[in-house]
């Protein structure tokens, strides 16, 4: 890794230039540029997210935004309104009012006299999204996108709804937005920060009773779904992604799908950039973006437009680990996708086998509840355990299918498709299915999963109940995945009807009986060692801070010996920093504790909490957000508190009670 301090072009930073939207609004902007760049104007790269570019993205954009617009370029990291330092409201993700001023943003940023009026928008998670939604609209501005870790499908492919089924961290990201937005701008640059605060207090959406209503793929979920019409984005896409981050599907997706000029990047990495995510190995991810930024906004011809149309890291087999710090794998390139060098091959399911003459099952599949305490979170951030484990306690509970010991290994790149004939004792139903690598020692590593509600079977947008007792035809696509197993181990097939806490469970617990099937595996060949040297990780100078409480984590199941229930606790204490460039001292603490009783669905039970804090000399402001969720047998139950104290004065303090009605779910 190389720290560079010194670049082509000497820069000067901007910590708050307002841009003032059509209503009145102003967003507050933090802007680096080269500082002859009124002289030589430079095309614009913009980040547009809710983060807080004060305090929140602060230690990231450190390292991002200098080194690229010390290369030529003015990176502008603006706070969506209602959040950071901006004005105005958050109502809810990706809103129109959005989207409308990612549009006026890019307008403004090409008509500064600093910018040579070509534009660019590079983002990871909400950033990633947004990019990809603003480039729909086609602001004639702007002219290519960078989109890390984000979806081209709301409701298949976000953090609420997988395969139609509600996802657990439905509820814990509906705890980090109202968390996340509770924090005031700073006064140092806002003196109307506490009345601004109280406004914003008063006007903060609980939002996760609202995306949980929304049990289908309906209007609410296809506005801002790009693969609405795929031909409609005209600028070129480089989509990233990572093999320990659930937003996986998105690239592959891009890349088969998206018409005009597209490229695809997937690697070992969890829900960050990849010059920084774990695991290893990390890249030089900030170069190949000023490679881009050069090719599609200052018109360079250096060999981007001509490159492959995908590139992915093939993993390795290794034991399993939660939380490994590099993966062994190798580099792909694809000229085209789907590849040429994929085949998809069917193999019969046999009683225990993958493989062999197939025929009748006769399989019961019902699992007990809290199966899945390995599955590990929606998207993993770090090495907190929170990437998938040793599968081997859910694969025993589980319907397994397995291959013979591999006489000389197998690779796997893409998305495998199972097939099944089965029928339910229940109108209501999920079914998980998980392909893992198993070795000789019986460890099992997850190489991908998926999941689909039947009530979804036909249909995402129209739903329908499960025919009881009646013999269905189901597919499920699991998904997309890079993987090579090693000679003598095998590849598993793990059936399951529960996935907790990744899932919410149906309000009964259904039992289903496998009468056949199959399973297509995408086999990849041709591939030996690296087709792809990416250039060594290098970036800016980290943020100048200093410690003042070291941070914790903890991640552990618990069970109660006396009534039977399982628990997953996870702690997160991020510490307390100071920034020493401006005196914010920032930090926050989180606690989610999962239950469920294997025998009951209806047991289960969610509470989160999460504290913000924030502080300057005599100055201090805190903010609490403290969830729960349960269910019954027709409803879901949500209730939270968000409290903040200015000092030791407790200044706002709001209860929620959502009800949320079982249409599908």
């Amino acid at each position: 890794m190389t720290i560079v301090s010194s670049f082509p072009r000497r820069i000067r930073d901007l910590p708050d230039v307002g841009i003032v939207m059509a209503d009145g609004v102003r967003l507050s902007a933090r802007i680096w540029l080269p500082e002859d760049a009124a002289a030589n104007p430079v095309p614009a790269v913009l980040e547009y997210i809710p983060y807080r570019k004060r305090d929140g993205t602060l230690p990231r954009d450190e390292l991002i935004h200098p080194y690229v617009a010390g290369h030529g370029y003015a990176c502008v990291r603006v706070d969506i309104r209602g959040s950071g330092d901006s004005e105005g409201l958050i109502t809810d993700e990706y809103t129109p009012q959005e989207l409308d001023d990612a549009v006026a943003v890019i307008d403004w940023l090409s008509k500064q006299p600093w910018c040579s009026g070509a534009v660019g928008m590079m983002g990871k998670s909400w950033g990633g999204f947004n990019c990809l939604q603003t480039a729909y609209l086609r602001p004639p501005a702007l002219k290519a996108v960078i989109s890390v870790c984000s979806t081209s499908d709301r409701f298949a492919d976000d953090i609420h709804f997988k395969g139609g089924c509600l996802l657990g961290e439905n509820a814990g990201w509906g705890t980090v937005m109202l968390s996340f937005s509770s924090r005031p701008a700073d006064p140092a640059l806002r003196p109307d920060w506490k009345e601004d605060w109280l406004h914003r207090l008063e006007n903060e959406p609980f939002l996760a009773p609202r995306w949980a209503g929304h049990q289908s793929r309906d209007a609410y979920w296809k506005h801002g779904s790009i693969c609405e019409d795929w031909g409609r984005i005209t600028v070129p896409i480089l989509s990233v992604g990572g093999w320990a981050d659930n937003y996986l599907n998105t690239v592959g997706h891009i890349m088969e799908k998206q018409p005009g000029v597209a490229q695809g990047l997937m690697g070992p990495w969890t829900h960050q950039y990849p010059h920084t995510a774990v695991p290893g190995p990390q890249i030089g991810f900030l170069q190949e973006a000023i490679r881009w930024w050069d090719c599609w906004l200052k018109g360079v011809e250096n060999g981007v437009a001509q490159g492959p149309r995908y590139r992915a890291y093939m993993l390795h087999s290794e034991p399993p680990d939660a939380a490994p710090r590099f993966r062994k794998g190798h580099w792909v390139e694809e000229a085209r996708w789907p590849s040429p060098r994929v085949t998809m091959e069917r193999l019969a399911l046999s009683p225990g086998r993958i493989g062999g003459e197939g025929g009748a099952l006769g399989l019961r599949v019902k699992t007990p509840q809290h199966l899945g305490l390995m599955a590990g979170e929606y998207f993993s951030m770090g090495l907190n355990a929170a990437m998938p484990g040793d599968q081997r306690a859910d694969d025993a509970m589980s319907v397994c299918f397995d291959t013979e010991p591999l006489a000389t290994g197998m690779d796997l790149l893409g998305q495998a498709v199972l097939r099944l004939r089965l029928s339910c004792d229940r109108p209501q139903a999920f079914l998980v299915a998980r392909l893992c690598d198993v070795a000789p020692d019986g460890a099992s590593v997850r190489i991908s999963h998926g999941m689909l509600n039947l009530r979804h079977r036909d249909s995402m947008e129209s739903p329908s109940p499960v025919p009881v007792g009646e013999v269905i035809d189901v597919t499920l696509t699991l998904d997309q995945m890079g993987y090579r197993l090693a000679p003598g181990h095998r590849l598993r097939l793990a059936l399951s009807t529960t996935y907790w806490p990744f899932l919410w469970p149906s309000a009964e617990a259904a039992a289903l009986t496998l009468h056949g099937g199959s399973i297509e595996l995408p086999y990849h060949r041709g591939s030996q060692g690296d087709e792809w040297v990416p250039p060594p990780v290098a970036m800016a100078s980290a943020w100048r801070h200093r410690i003042l409480r070291e941070g914790a984590s903890a991640r552990r199941i618990e069970t109660d010996l006396v009534s039977g229930r399982v628990s997953l606790v996870v702690e997160e204490d991020s510490g307390d920093a100071e920034n020493l460039d401006h005196g914010l001292i920032s930090g926050d603490t989180m606690r989610e504790v999962w239950t469920i009783h294997p025998d009951d669905p209806l047991s289960a039970g969610v509470e989160i909490s999460y504290e913000q804090r924030l502080a300057r000399g005599e100055w201090s402001v805190l903010t609490r957000a403290e969830v729960r969720m349960t269910s019954e047998l027709d409803r879901l139950i949500f209730s939270a508190r968000l409290e903040a104290w200015d000092g030791d004065a407790r200044v706002f303090s709001r209860e929620f009670r959502d009800y949320v009605k079982r249409d599908h779910i």
